[in-house]
């Protein structure tokens, strides 16, 4: 079944509302627009369908927060490489334990499910 799309440059037709879907999800068609299904009269906005609102992307998979904590593992991790090589291994040990932790809270931030 086809369906036509209306934005505000103009109007856009595609094969099945797969394609819809994908044209949704690359952001081609934004919540805003207005589709219409063949043979039908209702011009709907993309957000309310949905099979559109399922096939959003989550915003975003790392938040600033993600990032800090990646950019203070880096730092750690220079640090601990730099008291190796000054024959501190023991302070060298704990900062990589730090490392590590850190890096632990960021994997399962990134994996954990959104609501």
């Amino acid at each position: 079944m086809r369906y036509r799309v209306r934005t505000p440059e103009g109007e856009l037709e595609y094969e099945s509302i797969l394609h819809v879907e994908q044209a949704y999800v690359a952001g081609l068609v934004s919540p805003e627009d207005e589709v219409l299904e063949e043979g039908g009269t209702l011009w709907r906005k993309a957000a309310s369908i949905p099979n559109l609102a399922r096939a959003r992307k989550p915003s975003r998979a790392f938040d600033r927060s993600q990032t800090l904590t990646i950019l203070v593992a880096v730092f750690l991790g220079v640090c601990a490489l730099l008291l190796v090589r000054s024959g501190r291994g023991m302070i060298a040990f704990l900062l990589c334990l730090g490392v590590a932790s850190l890096l632990w809270r960021v994997t399962f931030t990134a994996f954990r499910r959104r609501r």
